[in-house]
C-alpha cells in the first residue's frame, strides 16, 4: 500500500506528493488525563435511598459502590451488574450506620478501603480525627471491627480528602481550613497507631477554597484536589512518587459546575473515568479521562498518515538498532476533539446555494436532514401566497456535508394548510412529518409511504392547535422516542412543552410545562438538543446561539443557562438552525442571501509527543486547524532512546 498524499501549502511551498510505504499507527489509550476530561452526561440517582450522598468508594473490581449519607451517617451498599458502569447499580439493601462513631451524622468527609479492601480508614472533620475498621470479609462493612487505635490531628483543623499508597504506609489528607495537603508516615501499613507526620506539606491556596476530596494516581506521579467552593477538580505532579515536598500544580483542572457542587471524585484504577457525587441534586456524575495515544511503528513504514478524532499523544515505536538511522514522516491532519461544543465553533467554509428554489418575495423559514445526513430541506413561506409555502428537497453526495449538495428536484406545497408556515420536522424514520405556522397556531401532520421522501407525502388530515400557548410559533421538534414535542415562539418568547401520549402523534398532545430564555434570548426562534437531551440550545432572532443545562434530560423545566454562546458570523436574517453529525456540525439559514451555513461545533484536537522527541528550541509544534495538514520528520540513530523531530510543513491544505 502506498500513501498519494498531495496537498497545496498555504505559506507559498509548492504542491508535494509523498509516494512511500505506508507505516502502521498502532492506537491505543492512556487514563488520567484530566486535560482532556468531560462529562459522559451519565449519571445515577440515589435519591430513592440516600438523602445527602457526599462520597462514593468502589470495592476492588467495581462489581460494588458505597455512598456515604450526610443526612444520618449511614454508608450504603450497591451492586453493579457491569464493573464500574453506575448506570447497572441496584441497591443492595444493606446500609451500615457510623453516626455514633462521628461527631455528627454529616462529620464523616472522606473514607477510603486499604486495596485489599480488608481495612477502612475513615476521617472525622468535625474533631480532627482518624478512625479505622477492620473487615474479615474484604469490602463487607458487616464484618468489620472498630480498631482501637485513633489518631487526633494537630497540624491542622479541617481534614477532608484522604488517601495513600498502596502499601499504607504513606498517608496524605487535604486540609479545607489551611488550603493545605499534608503528608504522614506509618511503620505499619494501614496502622493508626504507629502514623507520624513527615513535616511535609503543599499550599494548594492559589487554586482551591474550601478542599475536599483527594485521589492520587497508582503509581504516586499525581494527584486530585476536589475543591468544594469553585466546584473544580485540580491536577498536581510529583517528580518523585508519593513524595509532597516534590509536588507543583500543573495548570490543569476541570469544571464541575455543570453538575452540581461534589465533595470528591472517585477514579476508575485506570484512570479513565471518574465518578463525583453531587449532594445537591443526589446523582452521581461520571466522567472520561482517557488520552488516545498513537505509536509509530517504524518497522512497518518510513510515512504514517494521522488524523485524530480526539486529543492524542504521538509516540515511536520498534526503531532499528542503534548505529542505524531510523526516519519516519508523519502527515498529521487536523483532527477534532468533543461534540456539540458551540463555544469553540467556527466557520466550516461550506454553504448550500439555494436561491433557484427561492424567488420573488418568498423567503427561508426553516431547514431539516434526514436521520443519515443524505437529505437536507428547506421551508419557504411567503405570507399571502400559498403556492409559495413549500418544502424542497435536496440530496448531499457526503452525508451532512453542505458542500455536496444538490436540488433533488422534489417539492411539497404545504400552503393550502398553513399560510404562513415557520417550522418543520420529521420522526425519527422520516414517514411523518411536521408543519408549524404562526398564522393558524397549528402543528399539521403529513404522511410520507417511503420515508423522508416528500414526493410521497399527503396530508394525514392531524392537527394540534397551540394557540393556549403560542401565537407566533417559530419552530417545532421532538425527542428522540417522539413522546414530547417542543413549540418555540417570540410571541410568548418561551419554549412550550408538550406530552404526547402516542410518540409523533401531535393529536395526542397535553401542554406540561415551558421554558423562558428571556434574560438572554427575547425573541426566541429555534430549540435544539444534544443526543440525550442534557443540553439545549435556543437561537435568537439576531443570530446568537444559547447554551441550556437540563437537568433533567428534554424537560425544558429543569434548563439553566449554562453562560456559553455562539454568533452566527456568516449572512443574516436567520432563519431556521439545526444540529447534525451527532453533535459534530450545526447549520444555519440566511434569508438576507438565499445560503444555508455551515459550522463546525467541534475543538481541534490537542497532540502531545513523546517526551524522548528532541525539537528545535525545544518546543513541539501545535496541533494543526481542521482541514489542514502538517509534515512532521522523525530520526533515531541510537535505537530509539532519543529522537530529533522537525515540523517540515505548517498547515498544507
Amino acid at each position: 500500500m502506498s500513501n498519494n498524499k498531495d496537498f497545496k501549502v498555504k505559506n507559498g511551498i509548492l504542491p508535494t506528493s509523498y509516494q512511500e510505504g505506508l507505516g502502521t499507527v498502532v492506537s491505543g489509550s492512556e487514563g488520567y488525563y484530566l486535560a482532556g476530561a468531560s462529562y459522559d452526561s451519565v449519571t445515577f440517582d440515589f435519591s430513592a435511598n440516600v438523602a445527602a450522598g457526599r462520597i462514593v468508594r468502589f470495592n476492588g473490581n467495581g462489581t460494588k459502590m458505597f455512598i456515604y449519607s450526610a443526612a444520618n451517617g449511614d454508608i450504603y451498599e450497591y451492586n453493579l451488574s457491569t464493573a464500574y458502569d453506575i448506570t447497572s447499580a441496584s441497591y443492595s439493601n444493606n446500609a451500615y450506620d457510623f453516626s455514633s462513631d462521628l461527631n455528627a451524622d454529616s462529620s464523616m468527609y472522606d473514607f477510603r478501603f486499604a486495596n485489599n479492601g480488608l481495612k477502612v480508614l475513615f476521617v472525622d472533620g468535625f474533631v480532627d480525627n482518624l478512625f479505622s475498621y477492620t473487615l474479615t470479609t474484604a469490602y463487607d462493612f458487616s464484618t468489620g471491627t472498630k480498631d482501637t487505635s485513633t489518631y487526633t490531628l494537630t497540624d491542622m483543623t479541617g481534614p477532608s480528602g484522604l488517601d495513600f499508597n498502596s502499601s499504607g504506609t504513606v498517608f496524605f489528607l487535604s486540609d479545607t481550613s489551611t488550603e493545605r495537603v499534608y503528608q504522614y508516615n506509618l511503620s505499619t501499613g494501614f496502622d493508626l497507631s504507629t502514623i507520624s507526620y513527615a513535616s511535609v506539606f503543599l499550599d494548594i491556596s492559589s487554586q482551591s477554597t474550601n478542599a475536599k476530596g483527594l485521589s492520587f494516581n497508582p503509581d504516586g506521579t499525581k494527584f486530585y484536589i476536589t475543591c468544594y467552593a469553585t466546584t473544580t477538580l485540580y491536577q498536581y505532579d510529583m517528580t518523585t512518587p508519593y513524595d509532597l515536598s516534590t509536588a507543583s500544580y500543573n495548570n490543569v483542572s476541570v469544571d464541575l459546575s455543570g453538575q452540581g457542587s461534589p465533595y470528591a471524585a472517585e477514579f476508575k484504577p485506570d484512570g479513565t473515568k471518574f465518578f463525583t457525587p453531587a449532594q445537591g441534586n443526589n446523582n452521581i456524575h461520571q466522567y472520561s479521562t482517557t488520552l488516545t495515544t498513537n505509536s509509530l511503528d517504524l518497522s512497518t513504514g518510513s510515512v504514517f498518515d494521522l488524523t485524530p478524532t480526539s486529543d492524542a499523544q504521538v509516540t515511536l515505536s520498534n526503531p532499528a538498532a542503534s548505529g542505524t538511522v531510523s526516519q519516519a514522516t508523519l502527515l498529521l491532519s487536523g483532527g477534532a476533539a468533543g461534540v456539540y461544543d458551540i463555544s469553540n465553533a467556527e466557520y466550516s467554509n461550506k454553504s448550500l446555494d439555494v436561491s433557484a428554489q427561492i424567488t420573488g418575495s418568498m423567503g427561508l423559514k426553516g431547514i431539516t436532514f434526514n436521520n443519515t445526513g443524505t437529505n437536507f430541506y428547506i421551508l419557504t413561506g411567503d405570507a399571502g401566497i400559498s403556492t409559495n409555502d413549500a418544502v424542497y428537497q435536496y440530496t448531499l453526495s457526503t452525508a451532512f456535508d453542505l458542500s455536496t449538495g444538490s436540488y433533488a428536484s422534489k417539492t411539497l406545497n404545504v400552503g393550502t394548510r398553513e399560510t404562513t408556515p415557520t417550522g418543520i420536522s420529521f420522526n425519527t424514520n422520516g414517514t411523518k412529518l411536521f408543519i408549524i405556522g404562526y398564522n393558524d397556531d397549528l402543528v399539521e401532520t403529513w404522511n410520507l409511504s417511503t420515508g423522508y421522501d416528500i414526493s410521497t407525502a399527503t396530508y394525514a388530515s392531524e392537527s394540534f392547535n397551540i394557540s393556549a400557548q403560542e401565537d407566533y410559533a417559530r419552530h417545532i421538534n421532538f425527542n428522540n422516542d417522539g413522546t414530547k414535542m417542543y413549540i418555540t415562539g417570540n410571541g410568548s418568547s418561551r419554549v412550550q412543552e408538550y406530552a404526547l401520549s402516542t410518540a409523533f402523534d401531535a393529536t395526542t398532545a397535553t401542554f406540561t410545562d415551558n421554558f423562558n430564555p428571556t434574560s438572554q434570548a427575547a425573541a426566541p426562534f429555534f430549540t435544539l438538543f444534544n443526543n440525550d437531551g442534557t443540553k439545549m440550545y435556543i437561537q435568537n432572532s439576531d443570530g446568537n446561539l444559547y447554551q441550556y443545562a437540563l437537568s433533567t434530560p428534554f424537560d425544558v423545566s429543569t434548563g439553566s443557562y449554562d453562560s456559553v454562546s455562539f454568533t452566527l458570523t456568516q449572512g443574516g436574517g436567520y432563519q431556521g438552525s439545526f444540529i447534525g453529525n451527532s453533535g459534530l456540525s450545526f447549520y444555519s439559514a440566511s434569508v438576507d442571501d438565499k445560503k444555508i451555513y455551515q459550522y463546525s461545533t467541534v475543538t481541534p484536537a490537542t497532540i502531545t509527543y513523546d517526551p524522548t522527541l528532541e525539537w528545535p528550541n525545544g518546543t513541539a509544534p501545535t496541533a494543526p486547524a481542521i482541514g489542514e495538514t502538517d509534515v512532521i520528520t522523525f530520526n533515531t540513530s541510537d535505537g530509539g532512546t532519543t529522537y530529533s523531530a522537525v515540523q517540515a510543513i505548517d498547515g498544507a491544505k
